[in-house]
């Protein structure tokens, strides 16, 4: 079988590792010559995401097609779709891709947000109500990693905001977040992992630790409300769910990612099966495997220079699993690694 991934990051380099050992060839088309996903595959193009004839020359060598990440343009994965399977649907990412929509949907199910409020115009933030303030800014589409976001203290803060891409959140008083990744096969068997605790710095995840220790009220609502979102979609593949747990043990939905997840890199080594397998079986129709837990785990994200020390040492523990992403620029910032550590439960 041949399995088609849009988007050539880790993500996809993973996918690759692990398509390779269920005997899965797996075809990349990214629109960067600096996709580690491509020294793992069996083949690659690295052509733009609108170039269409290329698009159907990547069609032709795949019999399944999937994505690694949710900024796909969606006439693309569209115009895939017509000719040739696509799991998750494309039209799943047309909800997700945009934070308004997507808010918009989980509420209509009964799951709450946090308070948000659409935002068309600066004038619009001065004349919202003090309860909304702090709030945090925020594009409607393309933001990740705190990317288009910006923290609004008052609504006296002026902000240059001219058109309709953005919402505005209230801050709530944060006191924990949680993530649950969830897969759903071609004939509805659902499964999901434990829910993983995760903390940020400079809204880029740190660390995440499986698995969270919350209460079990917080637990089983988690995952009831990621079971009922995913049955609602009629997903197919791994999807990830990030929840925030304010003071007052309240649990709010925070994002949705369409896709396998960092927070979910420590099931590679914690779990039976990882979320990687997870996705491939599910989106080609393999046998199906129930996640279960093996190790306690922590995961924790390299970034940047920092990937220099990691591929310096060789005196990892026995405990210790070292990822390196094989990207070339070091950014500040930018993902280069993790590393999960097992730990006794």
């Amino acid at each position: 079988m041949n399995l088609g991934i849009l988007g050539g990051g880790q993500l996809g380099m993973m996918l690759c590792q692990t398509a390779s050992k269920l005997g899965i060839n797996t075809f990349i088309y990214t629109d960067s010559n600096d996709s580690p996903a491509i020294n793992f595959s069996n083949s690659y193009l690295v052509k733009n995401y609108d170039d269409f004839k290329e698009i159907d020359n990547f069609i032709k060598g795949c019999d399944i097609i999937t994505y690694e990440f949710e900024n796909i343009p969606f006439t693309t994965l569209d115009y895939i779709n017509k000719k040739l399977e696509v799991h998750p649907s494309p039209n799943i990412n047309l909800v997700i891709q945009d934070r308004l929509t997507e808010k918009k949907y989980v509420n209509q199910l009964g799951i709450p947000t946090v308070p948000f409020v659409e935002i068309k115009s600066s004038d619009e933030i001065s004349k919202l109500p003090n309860n909304y303030f702090p709030g945090i800014l925020k594009t409607r589409k393309m933001g990740y990693d705190g990317k288009g976001q910006t923290v609004i203290e008052d609504p006296n803060q002026i902000q240059n905001v001219n058109n309709d891409q953005y919402i505005l959140e209230k801050k709530i008083d944060l006191k924990k977040e949680i993530s649950v990744i969830g897969v759903r096969y071609l004939d509805g068997t659902l499964f999901t992992y434990q829910p993983i605790q995760n903390i940020h710095q400079n809204q880029i995840l740190y660390k995440s630790s499986s698995p969270a220790q919350i209460d079990p009220k917080i637990y089983n609502q988690s995952i009831k409300w990621s079971e009922k979102i995913i049955e609602s979609m009629e997903y197919v593949g791994v999807i990830c769910f990030e929840y925030f747990i304010d003071k007052n043990e309240e649990l709010f939905l925070n994002e949705i990612a369409p896709r396998v997840h960092n927070s979910g890199h420590l099931t590679i080594e914690s779990y039976n099966v990882s979320q990687f397998e997870s996705h491939i079986r599910a989106v080609c129709n393999l046998p199906k495997v129930e996640p279960q837990l093996i190790n306690h785990s922590e995961m924790y994200n390299i970034l940047g220079e920092e990937i220099e020390i990691y591929r310096k040492r060789s005196n990892f523990l026995t405990n210790e699993y070292f990822h390196d992403y094989h990207k070339k620029q070091p950014k500040s910032g930018r993902k280069m690694g993790h590393l999960t550590k097992l730990i006794s439960s």
